[in-house]
């Protein structure tokens, strides 16, 4: 059964693209998040999953922290992080940093390290 999910049902505010849905209650192997982060320097501290996370950069310019690599992406390149690997990222600016984060299970497992 294909489902339709309306944004009222995911996103922090009806105007905007910055949520979290869970996707296994849909029967889907997947968490999404919409990161939407206006601030320079802004974004999650240190933390891992085991599973893999995949972000796709919409807009911006981040700084990702993955194990013991720094990563610059911008805005139409996707950053893979593997599972048990710890990571975090940041808003580099200009501006704002959009992204589409697809977790690889149903619900969210997060192991905060800072």
């Amino acid at each position: 059964m294909a489902h339709i999910i309306d944004r009222d049902t995911w996103a922090e505010a009806p105007d905007r693209w910055q949520g979290e849905l869970q996707c296994g209650a849909f029967g889907s192997n997947s968490c999404l998040i919409f990161n939407y982060l206006p601030d320079v320097g802004g974004g999650p501290l240190l933390h891992s999953h085991p599973y893999a996370e995949i972000f796709i950069i919409r807009q911006g310019t981040g700084l990702f922290t993955v194990g013991d690599r720094q990563i610059e992406a911008s805005a139409g390149q996707i950053v893979i992080v593997p599972p048990d690997t710890p990571h975090k990222f940041t808003n580099l600016g200009p501006g704002a940093l959009e992204t589409t984060d697809i977790h690889e299970n149903g619900s969210f497992i997060t192991k905060w390290l800072e």
